[in-house]
């Protein structure tokens, strides 16, 4: 039996293996899914019976008490569901599971935009399906001798492995690039809507649910933050994701600001302004640093295409007309 064999066999017990693994985490993921239903259903019913008057209430019972009961039971549920979604289910947090999605992985994944909860899932059986899938189509598409059978093998192993972070990480730079360019719309929005006398509350309702066309990642996040913060959440723990997810510093610096007026109030029509003016500024710079680099690489391009067509009109004549008298030279 060779060596290749060998690892023929061993990739193919490693993906029935793999194969287990992601039959077992499907199961994992069914009974969340089957626990959140379960929430929703008694948060619903709670609010029902909660909005509607009872007529078999004990004697001597306080209906309000048992409104206000209810109403903390309900909340209390919502935020063990909330922080379900946000930090995954139990399994993600034990084995083979733990090791392929590490703490730097959920925060990209985070800051992708994906749920951990489904997202995690898809995530670590992807890394360990290519991990076996990618050597054994290496050893039976390049058929290596000897010692290549180790190259190819570790080399498709770790491409397996690399590849979903790798796809997660261009999906969180794309994302944070998007943020930076929804981030001045998102400042305007805001400074009129606190113009007309919104809260900061009412403000990012708002921006959540009606402008979700125009702020595609910050409207998301916004949902989330509002639902956190209903949760129970301060307003500073509640946006600190999206504190987080811009490409620099301006963001966390909006980010600050909501969280500052809304612990000691005051008007923030007036920095939202400026902080606007600084955003186009730093907009148009960034513009002519872009012209300038574009100046630069077309001189290259230039060279390379317009420098033969003029060498081709200006000395074409000439080498033509050494052509023909060296021609007729010749004939002579």
């Amino acid at each position: 039996m060779t060596s290749q064999t060998l690892w023929t066999l061993s990739l193919a017990f490693g993906a029935l293996s793999i194969v287990l693994f992601a039959g077992g985490l499907f199961w994992h993921l069914r009974r969340s899914e089957r626990a959140q239903a379960r929430v929703d259903e008694v948060l619903q019913t709670r609010e029902t019976s909660a909005a509607t008057f009872n007529p078999f209430l004990m004697p001597g019972a306080n209906p309000q008490a048992a409104s206000a009961a209810g109403t903390a039971k309900a909340d209390k549920d919502a935020a063990q569901t909330v922080a379900n979604s946000m930090n995954g289910p139990a399994w993600l947090d034990s084995g083979i599971a733990r090791a392929l999605l590490a703490d730097e992985d959920r925060k990209l994944m985070e800051q992708a935009g994906i749920e951990l909860s489904r997202g995690g899932l898809i995530y670590v059986i992807s890394r360990a399906a290519l991990a076996v899938l990618l050597p054994v189509l290496a050893l039976l598409a390049f058929s290596p001798k000897g010692n290549a059978v180790l190259f190819y093998g570790f080399l498709a192993f770790g491409l397996g492995i690399m590849l979903p972070k790798w796809y997660m990480r261009s999906k969180a730079n794309q994302r944070r690039v998007q943020v930076v360019e929804e981030l001045p719309l998102f400042v305007d929005l805001l400074r009129l809507l606190q113009g007309v006398g919104l809260s900061i509350d009412q403000s990012m309702h708002i921006l959540a649910t009606e402008f979700g066309s125009v702020l595609r990642v910050i409207s998301t996040e916004l949902a989330l933050a509002n639902r956190l913060h209903s949760s129970g959440r301060t307003r500073e723990q509640s946006l600190q994701r999206l504190s987080q997810l811009g490409a620099d510093d301006d963001m966390s610096a909006v980010v600050n600001l909501l969280v500052q007026v809304d612990r000691h109030g005051g008007a923030v029509q007036e920095p939202l302004k400026e902080f606007s003016i600084r955003l186009r500024e730093k907009r148009q710079a960034g513009f002519k640093e872009k012209i300038g680099t574009i100046t630069v690489k077309m001189t290259g391009v230039m060279v390379l295409t317009l420098l033969p067509a003029l060498m081709v009109i200006t000395a074409g004549p000439g080498f033509t007309a050494v052509i023909r008298s060296l021609s007729a030279m010749g004939g002579k």
